[in-house]
């Protein structure tokens, strides 16, 4: 076996390929044959020569991407998952008042940062969107197959979502979320939690729920759900605050929501009457009303004593018949006369005030003049009814116990104080508007001073409307520069220099295979001819190259041209022959 040495780029020998060379790496030899490969790829003439153009389309694209990117203001998002028919009313009304908007493949509508507010309020005026998602769009798309699990919570979103939507009707209201915890019936369950609601408001901006209207809610809810007590709801707004809490309607917050109301009607009264006469900023009010809070109730029951009438009357009375001696005395003095007795008459009233007699005198015929008598004995019983009163007396609760009014007057358009005539005028005025009264210790005081002015602050010039448009331009073009004189710019001179290189490395390689082939050819031509040697046909016949053989024909004409023109004469007579036999 002969062991030929293999010679590379100048006679260096090349290691033959053994075992270890072939072997690939434990680990890695797949990155490696990868890298290897995108190196060679890389490595490539043209490819090479294409890189820094690559690089520089790049960079291009990369600089237009960031100038697009950071030129537009931030987006917002403005509706997700509404309609066709909701998108194509908020796209038609947004076009309509020159907002811009984007919309996304999911079907999200986006409007930039400063203009999602004005957005807001033109799509609110509009009464859009529309539509809402409600309990029966929820169940609608109940999937077939549903376990009872799924079932439940579908069912149980869509009351939510219901509950929801009917206390959002509320004016003071802007959204609403319901969450229910009840828990589904069971055989296997005794005694079973009872069931509890939680409703999470958000009221619009400057606007507040009255104690009766979160009891409305409270109980809307509660008869919504079975068996749903109104105590276990709670009911809290946007802020944070319990508004369902019972601590806070005890009678201390009562008192005083009583009193806010009673001196902000006060207040409101003031504004209204001094305003068009002094102008909106040029007083300030205040009003303090102490309340009376106690609770008193008497029960009075009375007899008026001249007031009292005769109800009934039963009474009986005897007397002695009159003969012609009447009225003189008869019989034994001391002793009981010894006639018979005469019935008795008895004279009753009955409830209607008329006298009615009985006995022998009320049995007389009709014309029959009644006997005299004279009453010797008389016993009546009568029935008085008394005049009775009950009277009940409650004091009324937060009734004003006593006013205090304070306000501030700005001084005149001159700048000087008021007078006191006017504030006189002023101070009757405000008394008429809160009904002044001396009786319970009412307070009013009125003081002209000079209202301290806002110091006018000129604005800032960053924060102008034009600073922040011609910043995110300003910084996307310096990007955009960065970008392209940072990294396009070397690039585009690696490529001339490559360019440069590249030529010189060709004209090198021109010159270098230039030199190669003259030498070969130098070293493969025969020795010039001597001119002092003497040239021979022979000799020129003898030779191939073309420059040799003109030198040997130049060197024969000169050392002999007589025989040089013979032998071109012989030339012309062979070639003519030849064209003659052809």
């Amino acid at each position: 076996m002969s062991e030929n040495a293999l010679t590379i780029d100048g006679g260096k020998p090349a290691l033959p390929a053994g075992p270890a060379s072939t072997a690939p790496r434990a680990g890695g030899n797949g990155i490696d044959a990868i890298r290897a490969r995108f190196m060679g790829f890389i490595k490539q003439p043209a490819v090479a020569r294409s890189l820094p153009l690559l690089g520089l389309l790049g960079v291009v694209s990369a600089a237009a991407l960031a100038w697009m990117a950071l030129r537009e203001p931030p987006q917002r998002d403005l509706f997700r998952g509404l309609p066709d028919a909701d998108k194509s009313a908020v796209a038609q009304v947004l076009d309509q008042s020159g907002i811009r908007y984007d919309m996304d493949n999911s079907g999200t509508m986006t409007v930039a940062e400063d203009d999602y507010f004005k957005a807001k309020m033109t799509l609110a005026a509009q009464g859009l969107p529309k539509s809402a998602p409600d309990g029966n769009s929820m169940i609608d798309s109940l999937p077939m197959g549903a376990s009872r699990a799924v079932e439940g919570e579908k069912l149980r979103s869509a009351r939510e979502t219901d509950l929801a939507r009917t206390i959002e009707q509320i004016d003071s209201v802007e959204s609403a979320k319901v969450h229910l915890a009840v828990e589904p019936p069971s055989v296997f369950l005794r005694d079973r939690a009872k069931p509890s609601a939680s409703v999470m408001l958000r009221l619009a901006s400057g606007r507040t729920l009255t104690d009766e209207q979160v009891s409305a809610i409270v109980h809307l809810v509660a008869s919504s759900i079975p068996e749903l007590s109104p105590d276990q709801i709670s009911v809290v707004d946007q802020n944070g605050r319990l508004l369902s809490d019972n601590d806070s309607n005890s009678a201390d917050d009562r008192q005083l929501a009583v009193q806010n109301r009673i001196e902000d009607r006060y207040r409101r009264s003031l504004v209204a009457l001094l305003t068009p006469i002094l102008g909106a900023d040029k007083f300030s009010a205040e009003v303090h009303a102490e309340l009376n809070f106690a609770e008193r109730q008497a029960t009075r029951e009375t007899y008026p004593q001249d007031e009292a009438r005769l109800r009934t009357e039963q009474g009986t009375w005897a007397s002695d018949p009159r003969g012609q001696g009447a009225g003189e005395a008869s019989g034994i003095p001391g002793a009981l006369s010894n006639q018979a007795p005469v019935n008795p008459t008895v004279t009753q009233t009955n409830p209607n005030g008329q006298a009615v007699q009985q006995g022998q005198a009320a049995a007389q015929q009709p014309g029959t003049p009644p006997n005299p008598l004279m009453k010797t004995e008389e016993t009546f019983n009568r029935s008085f009814e008394l005049g009775r009163e009950v009277s009940v007396t409650r004091d009324a609760v937060g009734t004003v116990q006593r006013l205090s009014v304070a306000v501030a007057l700005d001084n005149g358009p001159d700048g000087k104080p008021r007078s006191a005539a006017e504030i006189a005028a002023l101070e009757a005025l405000v008394k008429g508007a809160v009904g002044f009264d001396q009786a319970r210790g009412d307070v009013v005081a009125l003081s002209s001073r000079s209202f301290a002015r806002p110091a006018e602050i000129a604005p800032l010039w960053y924060e102008a409307s034009w600073v922040a448009p011609l910043a995110r331009n300003g910084s996307a073009l310096l990007v955009a520069l960065l970008l392209i004189f940072g990294i396009g710019r070397p690039l585009l001179k690696r490529r001339a220099a490559m360019q440069e290189a590249a030529a010189a490395e060709k004209a090198a390689e021109g010159q270098r295979i230039g030199r190669e082939i003259s030498q070969e050819l130098t070293r493969a031509a025969p020795e010039a001819p001597d001119p002092e040697r003497p040239v021979t046909l022979d000799m020129i016949s003898s030779t191939y190259d073309y420059a040799q053989r003109a030198d040997l024909i130049r060197n024969f004409v000169k050392q002999d041209p007589d025989r040089a023109a013979l032998v071109v004469r012989d030339l012309l007579k062979d070639n003519k022959k030849e064209k003659e036999n052809a």
